[in-house]
């Protein structure tokens, strides 16, 4: 599915010509730019709307399906009992910023952020590096604690399911604190006053975009010269990689001579689809924006998302963090998956690894989901059921 096809959807039409017929457009069946400025609200989740005269927040939200809190939210600089005639505010929409049932790519991870952020003003927002394909890896902020957690996903190409999987928690994080309610049966307003949330849903979104379908031409030809020394790797589901073929999560300064050590040994001792650690630990743009990003806001406990398994890895060869096993305990009660040791052949060099290392903390691996990466999204639901503990209790311990 499409961006042009998720807009279509949202908008409750079949089709392009449809909608351009509902919109009072040419009916020619293609996407023009007016086309396109009309689809755009309908990915965005919102739309900026001129106050006419006898508009009140109750008989906009009539109008647009959605609700007086969402209205107020989203404009907290307005007062409802002061409006003018000619202002613009924001009107979201009656439905979710976030999709759940289609394959991510960097360009719809770009859009969620900025129908999040129109939503919720007090989220923020940041490009931590840009790729070497010219892709920002982005992180969203939420919070006002003096503690802070940080938690990311998409190390790896071929996993990108555990993006939507953060993002819907931030908006439904966002959302509970914006309506005073309460996130696994903790008061969400509470979790935001106490702690600073750090989320960087994509770290790979070139490779995350080589797997979905998103990449260019000339950017799968790359890949795809790459993966030709590999022809036993399926191509692209077992790109795990960024674009420029060192796996991300091996390319951290914990033991990464080990990691390489391990991974020359099964052959990947050049850019690879997967498990080739890179030139030197941090040589990749995408990893460094991730050690300097900890380095700044000296996390309290970190969550990394990969798939799959079921399972949460919570040491680095033995050291063992204050607190980090009865924590990973209490994860591992609340989502059913197994709390258990890295194995070595992949314990080395990884991003949790690197931060139990350096700062004696918690930090976790959790593998979501069964079968094999890429995960089908059919397994979306079960998947954010059984980590939506996790991820709020993170931001209490």
């Amino acid at each position: 599915m499409t961006l042009t096809d998720l807009a279509l959807r949202r908008a409750g039409v079949q089709n392009l010509e449809a909608f351009q017929q509902q919109k009072g457009l040419s009916p020619t069946g293609q996407e023009d730019t007016l086309t396109t400025q009309q689809l755009l609200p309908y990915l965005l989740g919102y739309e900026r709307y001129m106050l006419q005269p006898g508009d009140s927040f109750y008989r906009i939200a009539r109008r647009f399906g959605t609700s007086i809190d969402a209205i107020r939210t989203a404009n907290p600089t307005v007062s409802p009992l002061r409006l003018t005639v000619g202002q613009y505010i924001t009107v979201p929409y009656g439905f979710p910023v976030v999709p759940t049932d289609i394959p991510f790519t960097s360009e719809l991870l770009q859009v969620c952020i900025r129908g999040l952020l129109a939503r919720y003003p007090f989220l923020t927002s940041r490009t931590l590096t840009t790729t070497d394909y010219q892709r920002p890896v982005s992180l969203l902020q939420m919070g006002k604690g003096n503690r802070s957690v940080l938690y990311n996903a998409s190390h790896h190409a071929n996993e990108w399911i555990t993006t939507p999987l953060l993002m819907k928690f931030l908006e439904d994080y966002a959302e509970a604190v914006s309506r005073g309610t309460s996130l696994f049966g903790m008061d969400a307003r509470t979790l935001f006053e106490r702690t600073q949330l750090y989320l960087a849903p994509m770290v790979n979104p070139d490779g995350v975009d080589l797997v979905t379908g998103a990449a260019s031409a000339q950017e799968v030809r790359i890949a795809q010269d790459i993966a030709a020394f590999f022809p036993s790797i399926p191509f692209p589901d077992g790109w795990k990689a960024n674009l420029n073929g060192t796996d991300l999560n091996l390319n951290y300064p914990a033991r990464w001579e080990q990691a390489q050590e391990n991974k020359f040994a099964l052959g990947f001792d050049r850019p690879a689809p997967r498990d080739f650690v890179g030139l030197a630990p941090l040589d990749q743009k995408e990893s460094r924006a991730m050690y300097d990003l900890t380095r700044l806001v000296n996390p309290r406990l970190t969550l990394s998302y990969h798939s799959q398994g079921e399972v949460i890895y919570w040491k680095f060869l033995d050291i063992e963090p204050p607190e980090a096993e009865s924590i990973g305990r209490r994860f591992a009660r609340v989502s059913g998956y197994l709390l258990e040791d890295t194995p070595f052949a992949s314990g080395f060099a990884g991003y949790k690894d690197w931060f139990i290392l350096a700062y004696n903390r918690p930090g976790y691996t959790v593998e979501v989901g069964m079968g094999q990466s890429p995960l089908p999204l059919s397994q979306f639901d079960d998947i954010y059921e059984k980590n939506l503990g996790i991820l709020a209790l993170g931001l209490t311990l």
